[in-house]
């Protein structure tokens, strides 16, 4: 474990952007190849692939993901991250440590029947790692019978596991709205057509077309996450303005709705105020269904290894691109408590917990075991 442990370290202090994980990948590989495990494969750019043959049975898939964030980390541990503005803010560092120690484990121990793979994939954090491994020829859907993946989750207690069939995080697409109008003399704003009252409007929809109930089968989220108009001239009234958007709905079908709903209300608005519109979508991903005899697997699991086993009520309600691969493979996802007191997910100060990363593989190990000997 202390292996892992430097290993982990060594990441989080030389993180790399969703879409940049050439060193990480070459980092994998090489840590790999020293304990005689060289098969990988490299897929979706900066992804690998490391499949492990034990004999007949099903195929199952292991994802984790490798990818940092745009975010300047405030700690000052010695292995605090020396890339400016960038870190593990999310915990990839420790999410690929435990397939590093899950590959080890199946070196050693291997399985008396079926196939494993462990994907170790870039690009989670900008929705675009899933969609670039199933567009490239190298992976193939069809191989494989089941998938699984976790994710840390801070505020729980450590080393427990939380699970939710069906529906594990929610389905969400970013929204780039550009709003065209005319500048004119800040004195004379009636002469132009300034996108500032059209911009009000729209976030005074958005919140009018919420439903903030996470209970309720409509839960759906319209955040606006950006915004910036005209310029600092104050002579001129502004000409130009755009605002950024995140959908997010527990179901696929109810995003669409959600996303079709707002878009009208937002057309009709800009064509009131004499605008021209332009809209981007960005940063999908898709919702998370959780299979049942995959989750199933992963309680039987949990409580053979004698972890606390929690049932999840709602879905998370962030994001997750895995969630592409349990729409075309029989999957789930679970979380991994990271302790009480740990920041949460995102904060400047988050650092992953080295004390969950040997539960995250002996949980991973029995669940393969489990189901490659399911039939």
């Amino acid at each position: 474990m202390d292996d892992l442990t430097s290993f982990r370290r060594l990441l989080h202090a030389n993180p790399e952007l969703s879409g940049e994980e050439k060193e990480t990948q070459k980092r994998i590989m090489s840590f790999l190849n020293e304990y005689g495990i060289d098969n990988g494969k490299e897929v979706g750019k900066y992804g690998l692939l490391y499949p492990f043959h034990f004999g007949e049975g099903p195929h199952l898939l292991i994802r984790v993901d490798i990818d940092a964030l745009p975010i300047q980390e405030i700690n000052s541990f010695e292995h605090k991250s020396i890339i400016e503005g960038v870190s593990h803010k999310c915990g990839h560092d420790g999410h690929t440590t435990i397939g590093i120690g899950l590959a080890l484990k199946f070196k050693q121990n291997p399985l008396d029947a079926g196939k494993v793979t462990i994907l170790f994939q870039p690009a989670e954090e900008i929705g675009e790692g899933a969609q670039g491994i199933l567009g490239d020829s190298t992976f193939k859907c069809k191989d494989y019978d089941y998938a699984v993946a976790l994710h840390n989750i801070p505020g729980q207690e450590m080393h427990s596991i939380l699970w939710k069939k069906d529906n594990f995080t929610p389905a969400v697409k970013s929204l780039i709205i550009r709003l065209q109008g005319k500048t004119s003399h800040a004195a004379e704003p009636l002469k132009g057509f300034n996108p500032s009252y059209a911009i009000s409007e729209i976030i005074q929809t958005a919140l009018e077309q919420e439903e903030t109930d996470e209970e309720h089968k409509d839960y759906n989220l319209i955040t606006p996450v950006f915004a910036e108009i005209g310029s600092k001239d104050y002579g001129i009234s502004a000409g130009y303005g755009e605002i950024h958007f995140t959908i997010r709905s527990w179901r696929q079908e109810r995003l669409e709705s959600t996303t079709e709903a707002f878009l009208s209300a937002v057309n009709s608005i800009a064509k009131k105020h004499h605008l021209t519109i332009e809209t981007e979508f960005l940063a999908e991903f898709a919702s998370n269904q959780n299979d049942h005899f995959v989750v199933d697997q992963i309680i039987k699991s949990g409580e053979v290894l004698g972890l606390n086993v929690v049932s999840k009520k709602e879905p998370f309600p962030w994001g997750e691109d895995f969630g592409l691969f349990t729409q075309k493979i029989h999957g789930a996802m679970f979380g991994l408590g990271s302790g009480i007191n740990t920041p949460a997910l995102h904060n400047p100060d988050y650092d992953y917990p080295d004390e969950i990363t040997e539960t995250g593989v002996n949980l991973f190990y029995e669940i393969a075991k489990n189901i490659t000997d399911s039939v």
